[in-house]
């Protein structure tokens, strides 16, 4: 036996890290034993990596998802990452509904229509929740908290959530909405994420080039590493139903640091005066998205699946220091 994998994003970050994981060693969905993999289905706008393309079991799709998935055919499993980052879906209202609504419920559909339902595991994020003003800061996260979005990108992921929640309790999938973390440090390029300078001001001095920091250093941030983040999307996918749960997100582990502490991390690990790079700037507009954001997460579903966070932001620093060798 073999299985067919779908993932949207698929050339993105995580969405490559995550296929590379795929492609090593089979694993088993909803509780399966594992199997080998046929084919995995990358869906993005742009072509994956080179080396994921030479690889004979990955079949790239590139197109929007509204005709990308039209002649895909059965699937055991999906991984939806796709979507338009915080950043850009606040700058564009319509964008971000057709990209992170709209094409939530195209997914959804199309596994709808499959003859056994897939394993369906969507990326929601930190960002469903939020400080009301009507009713002040949000303080610590459990997994009983109420999501309170306070962005455009904080809404339609809740809404995909819900979706998703709804679609498993008709039968339709099984969904495994996995809220992550803002994922820190990721290689290449800014991106229009609110968060993106949560990389850049470790990636960029370690290239030698200035970054910003466009909020106060002693901002509380909640963060993942791309390793436990890729750890929490597999498990998902492979606990079985009863293990799995409630159809309400889950939330993946966080570490909670500043960005002064993530520089002190950063010139521990890669010599005194590395952070002196980084400019201490104050944007109002990304201010105001993060500031909203918890940064203190108690996560006692995640922990029961065996999951947990960085140990420190050194780690992570030096993971990524290890990953440019």
């Amino acid at each position: 036996m073999s299985t067919r994998i779908v993932i949207t994003g698929g050339a993105g970050f995580l969405g490559a890290l995550l296929a590379r994981r795929l492609l090593e060693a089979p694993i088993g969905f909803g509780g399966a034993a594992p199997e080998e993999i046929g084919q995995l289905v990358l869906v993005d706008l742009v072509t994956p990596p080179a080396d994921l393309i030479a690889d004979e079991r990955v079949r790239s799709v590139v197109g929007d998802l509204a005709t990308a998935l039209d002649d895909l055919g059965p699937v055991d499993a999906i991984f939806h990452l796709a979507g338009v980052v915080s950043g850009a879906a606040e700058a564009d209202f319509d964008l971000g509904m057709r990209t992170n609504l709209d094409g939530a419920r195209t997914l959804l559909e199309y596994a709808r229509a499959l003859a056994v339902p897939p394993v369906v595991v969507f990326s929601s994020s930190l960002a469903v929740f939020g400080s009301d003003p009507a009713i002040g800061p949000i303080g610590a996260v459990d997994d009983d908290t109420l999501p309170r979005p306070q962005s455009s990108y904080g809404i339609q992921k809740f809404i995909g959530e819900q979706l998703v929640a709804d679609y498993t309790r008709k039968g339709f999938v099984r969904g495994r909405s996995v809220r992550l973390m803002t994922v820190s440090v990721r290689p290449g390029k800014p991106n229009a994420a609110a968060s993106s300078f949560l990389s850049g001001i470790i990636r960029e001095p370690l290239a030698g080039k200035r970054a910003a920091c466009p909020v106060p250093s002693d901002t509380p941030i909640a963060l993942s590493s791309p390793r436990k983040t890729l750890e929490g999307l597999l498990r998902a996918a492979e606990v079985g139903d009863a293990t799995w749960g409630s159809p309400t997100a889950m939330n993946l582990p966080a570490l909670t640091t500043t960005p002064q502490e993530m520089a002190f991390a950063l010139d521990r690990v890669a010599g005194a005066g590395t952070s002196d790079l980084i400019d201490w700037t104050d944007d109002a507009g990304v201010g105001a998205i993060v500031r909203n954001w918890p940064a203190r997460f108690h996560t006692p579903r995640a922990d029961k699946l065996g999951l947990a966070a960085e140990r420190s932001f050194d780690d992570i620093v030096r993971a990524y220091v290890d990953g440019l060798k």
